[in-house]
């Protein structure tokens, strides 16, 4: 299988099921696959090339970790290399003493300071060995714990228009694979200095014994190098080939045993279609399986060859320098140790050069995500906010996302008093959620001004208004954890209350739904873990809304709460926000449900983006024409009802067994 100079394969062969399913490969769209074949387009000398900045990437890791563990690592392996070194020499001499003329006891005797010599070497070797394997179990885990979370304190600093940005979000997408690199780029670092001093030793040694001797290591090492490459590429490149098989088959396997797929799978028969894909699929995997191995087989083959008629060549000059009395036998002896030591040092280096050079490209992905993290990082810091919530108000306020061709919302002015309930109402795409964002300090402003207690959000403290804000999202994270941990994340930068949690469950009226669980608060809040159980979407609204009153903000901001709830419990939740503003809060309120914004003190309708009517619910449907009035009859004439003359729409009462019409979709903006 060959590769073009861009990295993907030429002709993968394809099953008719992938064919069907996915309409051929399934690969995934992400940063990190740029890196998937790196190999297969360089040469092993590249690769050399790169090894002093591919080890100072990890090494000024190290160094910034734990200086004194990486010195301590270097001086072991190099310590080793020259124990190699010593154990050749006192290999030779003991050889010597062997293959002389004197009688047996006393070529023993002659021997036996050598022997002894390199029994202590090698004993300091394996002392050696002991203190590298120490320090680099001290070392690594400390340089993978930093790197990591250098990124991770990068990552969740970025600002969330950032965010939106393809190119900022690819490079912090790839720099996670980079995380697990470190630790692999380490050991494999230490493995090839190992291997390099141990043949520069045994080259240093053959050259004292003979300089021809030198040559003869790389007519032996030269052929074995190659063929460990092409080996190792062959095996890079059949991993690589069917891995694409493998995901799709993974997909389809997995597809086979989930809860949210069992319904169709056994009403459609849909098991059958990817039973069966799942058949095709292996066999084509197993197919391209077979057809690689047959093809390692051979290079395999051809390098043995190869390496087999170098040593041929090699010991023929061995015998030459011996027939000619150009070398003793005992030096010949030492010499094909030396060459033997070399050769498998060689075929180490070669393997770690190319698992080196593959995890520094994922290396390199981490360094520059944290780069462009910071780059685009929230500012630290800024002028301080008064205390309390007095308003926020927005001055022709316009964003744009990154790379939009439009704004999303156009020189929106509007005040939001402390409190009150605000309403933001308005159709999909009109900008309500992108508003909600800016107030949160989320977003800033692309143009215009947004002021929180009269400081602009530009130099204000960013984290300040974020510690002033609780949102409640319309698809808020369901957090796979306990259902206390749930709820105390609300508010994690503060010792955990129990008396707290409880009373923010009981005002979101969770706590029933907690005390139901089988392990109550311990359980958690995930299917298929002990201890696991699994909430519905009302009840997961309700947990979501305890967890933003346990954050006790001044300021609230919730997205379509009520989108999971039946019409009693939607009710309940409405008059439980109105209730907040007794305390001084002020919520910030985004619904389709406009029979929910009859009660808000102040109404703003946003429509393309724009603010186009604003007032209380009776100055907005007194407004002949105007699009609340519209949109709100529309509501009401679901239920049959007309509004009366204040705007107010009674509950209807509905006749047995019938259902309150479908809520809105939710805002996309």
């Amino acid at each position: 299988m060959r590769f073009p100079r861009g990295g993907a394969p030429a002709a993968l062969p394809l099953s008719d099921s992938e064919k069907l399913l996915f309409g051929g490969a399934l690969r995934y769209d992400k940063s990190f696959t740029r890196n998937e074949t790196p190999l297969t387009r360089l040469s092993f000398w590249h690769m050399a090339r790169q090894f002093p900045a591919m080890t100072g990437m990890v090494g000024r890791a190290a160094w910034r970790e734990d200086p004194r563990a990486l010195l301590t690592l270097l001086a072991a392996e190099l310590g080793q290399g020259l124990m190699r070194a010593f154990v050749l020499v006192a290999t030779n001499r003991a050889l010597v003493a062997l293959f002389s003329s004197e009688p047996t006891a006393e070529r023993l005797r002659q021997a036996a300071p050598a022997l002894l010599g390199g029994m202590a070497v090698t004993a300091v070797a394996a002392l050696l060995s002991a203190v590298s394997v120490a320090a680099a179990g001290r070392l690594e885990p400390k340089v993978e714990r930093a790197c990591t979370a250098r990124f991770y304190r990068a990552a969740v600093r970025v600002e969330l228009a950032a965010m939106e940005d393809e190119t900022v979000h690819r490079a912090l997408d790839a720099g996670r694979f980079g995380t697990d690199s470190v630790r692999r780029m380490l050991g494999s670092s230490v493995m090839v200095l190992n291997a390099l001093v141990g043949m520069v030793a045994a080259a240093a040694v053959l050259a004292v014994l003979h300089p021809v001797l030198v040559l003869t290591l790389l007519l032996i090492a030269a052929p074995k190098g190659w063929g460990a490459v092409v080996s190792v590429r062959r095996q890079y490149v059949s991993r690589h080939v069917w891995l694409e098989h493998r995901r799709a088959i993974d997909v389809i396997t997995h597809a086979l045993v989930q809860q949210d797929t069992a319904p169709e799978i056994r009403a459609h028969s849909a098991g059958r279609l990817l039973v069966g894909a799942y058949d095709d699929m292996a066999a084509t995997v197993g197919a391209e399986q077979q057809r690689l191995a047959r093809a390692k087989a051979l290079t395999q083959t051809a390098t043995s060859s190869v390496s087999g008629l170098a040593a041929l060549g090699a010991y023929a000059v061995l015998w030459l320098l011996l027939a000619r009395g150009g070398m003793p036998l005992a030096v010949a002896g030492t010499a094909v140790i030396a060459v033997r030591t070399a050769g498998a040092g060689l075929n180490s280096v070669v393997m770690q050069f190319n698992r080196m050079y593959e995890e520094s490209m994922y290396l390199r992905d981490l360094e520059e995500a944290c780069r462009v993290a910071e780059r685009h990082a929230i500012p630290a810091g800024g002028v301080p906010l008064p205390d309390g919530m007095t308003e926020v108000r927005l001055e022709k306020v316009s964003f744009t996302y990154p790379g939009a061709p439009a704004p999303a919302l156009r020189e929106v002015s509007l005040t939001i008093p402390q409190g009150k309930v605000v309403a933001l109402v308005g159709e999909n795409g009109s900008g309500k959620t992108t508003l909600s964002k800016l107030v949160a300090g989320l977003y800033v402003p692309t143009s215009g001004t947004l002021r929180w207690n009269g400081v602009d959000v530009l130099e204000a403290d960013r984290d300040a208004v974020f510690d002033r804000v609780a949102v409640l999202g319309q698809d808020f994270p369901h957090w796979p954890m306990t259902a206390r941990a749930n709820i105390h994340i609300g508010r994690s930068d503060v010792p955990l209350d129990q008396g707290r949690v409880r009373r923010a469950a009981a005002e979101a009226d969770a706590e029933g739904i907690i005390e139901s669980l089988p392990h109550r608060w311990d359980s958690l809040v995930l299917k298929g873990f002990e201890r696991g159980t699994q909430l519905s979407g009302g009840q997961w609204q309700r947990l979501g809304s305890a967890r933003a009153r346990y954050r006790r903000a001044p300021l609230l901001i919730v997205d379509e709460p009520t989108s999971a709830l039946d019409p009693k419990a939607e009710i309940d939740a409405f008059r439980a926000l109105r209730s907040l503003t007794g305390d001084g809060t002020t919520v910030l309120l985004i619904t389709h449900r406009l029979a929910a914004t009859a009660s808000a003190d102040l109404i703003y309708v946003l429509d393309g983006g724009s603010l186009v009517e604003q007032g209380s619910h009776e100055e907005l449907m007194a407004l002949e024409d105007g699009a609340y009035r519209f949109a709100y009859e529309i509501q009401a004439a679901q239920y049959g009802l007309s509004p009366s003359s204040d705007g107010h729409v009674p509950r209807p009462a509905r006749p047995a067994g019938a259902m309150p019409p479908a809520p809105s979709g939710a805002d996309g903006t």
